[in-house]
C-alpha cells in the first residue's frame, strides 16, 4: 500500500502553478488529422473533406431507446426541469474541466486551475492518472476520427494500454456505474475503433475509465467477441440514424 502511494506521488510533479506527469512516453506513431466541428440545430457535426459528418454523440442521442427517453423524462419531472438542467450543466462543466486537465497532463504540459470550480475535476483527473499504471505510450489526445461520411468523433486518448493498442475514454459520474448501464460508452469506443482502423491502424481494445465525484475509480474493458458484437449493434444504430435523417429531409421537401 505504501509503495503504491509513493508511486502515485512520484508520478506528479508540481512546478509553480502547474502539475505534469513523469512516466508516460509520447510517440508520434500516426500523423493524425484534425477536423473542426460545428453545433447545428440538428446536432453536432464534424467538417470532413467539405462534408458535414454527424458526431457519434449526436447519433447516440437521436437513436435513444423509448425506455431511456421516458426514464430521463421521469427524472426531470420528479426533481423539476430547472434543477435537472442545473445538474446536467454542472456535470457537463465538471466533465469538460476534468478532460482538459487529463489532456494537458498527457501532452506533457503542466496545468493547474486554482479556481473553486477547478479543484474537484483536478482531483478526479488525478484519481484516473493514479490508476493508469498499465498505460505506457501516448499516441494522441483528443484525436478526431471519421468513418467515411457515416460518423465522426473525438477520442480522448489513443496509445498503448496493457501492451495493446487501445482507445481510452474518460468519464465522470455522480455515482458508480454497472456495466449494463454504460452500453452507449461502449458504442462510442466501437465507433472510434472502427474509424481508427479505417484511417490509421489496428486497435485491439477500448477502455472506459470513470471517476465519481466521491473519487471512486472504475475501469471497463471492451475487447474480443464483445467488441465485435457491439460493432454490429453500433452499425445498426448508425443506419437507423441516417434513415431518420433521410425521412426528415423528405418530409421537409413535401411540406
Amino acid at each position: 500500500m505504501y509503495l503504491k502511494i509513493i508511486e502515485n506521488i512520484m508520478r506528479f510533479i508540481r512546478k509553480d502553478k502547474s502539475f505534469s506527469i513523469t512516466d508516460f512516453s509520447i510517440v508520434n506513431k500516426y500523423n493524425y488529422k484534425d477536423y473542426t466541428r460545428s453545433d447545428l440545430d440538428s446536432g453536432r457535426v464534424y467538417n470532413v473533406a467539405e462534408k458535414k459528418v454527424p458526431s457519434v454523440t449526436t447519433i447516440l442521442s437521436k437513436t435513444q431507446s423509448k425506455e431511456k427517453r421516458e426514464s430521463l423524462n421521469r427524472w426531470r419531472e420528479r426533481i423539476g426541469y430547472e434543477e435537472a438542467a442545473r445538474i446536467t450543466n454542472q456535470a457537463s462543466t465538471r466533465g469538460t474541466e476534468m478532460h482538459h486537465v487529463l489532456e494537458q497532463y498527457l501532452k506533457g504540459i503542466g496545468y493547474l486551475n486554482l479556481s473553486k470550480d477547478g479543484a474537484l475535476p483536478r482531483m478526479m483527473a488525478h484519481t484516473i492518472v493514479s490508476n493508469l499504471d498499465q498505460f505506457s505510450q501516448v499516441w494522441g489526445t483528443e484525436v478526431t476520427l471519421s468513418y467515411k461520411d457515416r460518423w465522426a468523433g473525438s477520442a480522448d486518448l489513443i496509445g498503448v494500454y496493457d501492451g495493446k493498442p487501445s482507445i481510452l475514454d474518460f468519464k465522470q459520474s455522480n455515482r458508480p456505474k454497472r456495466e449494463e448501464w454504460i452500453e452507449d460508452y461502449f458504442y462510442q469506443l466501437c465507433a472510434y475503433i472502427m474509424a481508427h482502423e479505417s484511417m490509421y491502424g489496428k486497435i485491439e481494445q477500448g477502455v472506459v475509465l470513470i471517476c465519481t465525484v466521491d473519487l471512486i475509480f472504475q475501469k471497463f474493458i471492451l475487447s474480443g467477441d464483445r467488441l465485435e458484437e457491439l460493432k454490429k449493434k453500433w452499425l445498426e444504430r448508425v443506419e437507423h440514424f441516417h434513415a431518420l435523417q433521410s425521412l426528415g429531409e423528405r418530409t421537409k421537401e413535401t411540406s
